[in-house]
């Protein structure tokens, strides 16, 4: 949650050089989807992506995570969760979030087996295979985390899903909201089902909105012939008025693109309206925090090849958030998209 309006920006209490246990610009962190967490107990900021062995010198499959104080100058990354060996999950390591839930901390991540088929749409040559988000506990923000129930994914295993995020309804009932892969659907969407206390599915998927409803997404051509349209990275916040947000990606005319939409009802069963987009030149599977200054901020990557992390101040506008500026002392953007420069001839 947030307030009504964002202040003017002061940023991260500034450090005149890299500490020496903290010796990473934004710029040399390897990254994708990326997540941060602000610790207020140690005014720490955690930031976590897929597990890169060239930065942790551990090659196992699983989520490393980064730490800073001010946002600029960033640890050596470690391994909060290493998938262990045996199970049905062989790649992935997509999409790590870090929720709190009953005095726990939850990391939610995408992981697949191409070798494990699902059904396909009926008019595609397509090859779905297992995809979902599964769920890992701990008693530290940073780990390291311990798979719950075996490693299955919430979602029946039918059924092919990635990036899967929780959110708490008004009536503290918490559901998992996630995308629902082009590859089975053709046109991707993104959908929410009911979880119990223990974060366990308790009920069918509820259908939230498609991607072609959005008048700025652009179908993606397929070897087989036929035209998807891709769902990614939902995540959920309620302004400071109380309106419901989600922020969620897919590709626009020139690229991956960062967009909002709102629940007309301010319930998460909408019906959703689509606002457009908030940030384009190929960025996207962003998520909002605050700073321990109070400051709104929103982490997302860039490129979505060879991705940085890219760090935007924003602002609630009660019934929706807008980028105020792109915050370049953090991330070393030199050709930052927000403010969008005079001239420029691509989308911003």
């Amino acid at each position: 949650m947030f307030a009504a309006a964002a202040l003017a920006w002061a940023g991260p209490a500034a450090v005149a050089h890299a500490p020496d246990d903290a010796p990473l610009p934004m710029t040399a962190l390897r990254l994708h989807d990326p997540w941060i967490v602000a610790d207020p107990e140690t005014k720490t900021y955690h930031l976590f992506t897929r597990n890169d062995a060239a930065m942790t010198g551990d090659r196992r499959l699983g989520i490393m995570v980064y730490a800073s104080r001010d946002l600029k100058h960033w640890t050596r990354p470690r391994l909060a969760f290493a998938l262990p060996a045996g199970g049905w999950a062989k790649a992935g390591a997509w999409a790590p979030e870090v929720h709190t839930w009953k005095g726990k901390y939850y990391l939610f991540a995408t992981f697949h087996n191409e070798a494990l088929a699902l059904p396909a749409p009926a008019d595609s040559a397509r090859k779905p295979y297992r995809r979902g988000t599964i769920l890992a506990v701990s008693d530290r923000v940073d780990g390291p985390y311990a798979l719950v129930r075996g490693g299955e994914p919430i979602v029946p295993a039918a059924t092919m899903t990635l990036d899967g995020t929780l959110f708490v309804d008004r009536g503290g009932k918490p559901w998992l909201v996630y995308a629902h892969e082009w590859m089975q659907t053709t046109v991707g969407t993104i959908e929410a089902i009911p979880l119990t206390d223990d974060l366990a599915a308790a009920g069918p998927p509820k259908l939230l909105f498609r991607a072609d409803e959005a008048k700025w997404a652009v179908g993606q051509k397929q070897p087989e012939g036929d035209t998807v349209y891709v769902t990614d990275g939902p995540e959920l916040i309620r302004t400071g008025k109380g309106g419901l947000l989600m922020l969620w990606s897919s590709y626009g005319a020139e690229g991956y693109v960062q967009a909002l939409a709102r629940s007309r009802s301010g319930e998460l069963e909408g019906p959703w309206e689509q606002l457009g987009t908030l940030v384009e030149r190929d960025s996207g599977h962003g998520m909002i925090f605050r700073t321990f200054e109070g400051k709104l901020m929103m982490v997302l990557h860039r490129p979505f090849t060879f991705a940085l992390g890219k760090l935007y101040e924003m602002r609630d506008a009660g019934d929706r958030v807008e980028v105020i500026r792109e915050a370049t002392e953090l991330d070393g953007e030199a050709y930052p998209t927000h403010p969008c420069p005079a001239g420029a001839k691509t989308r911003c």
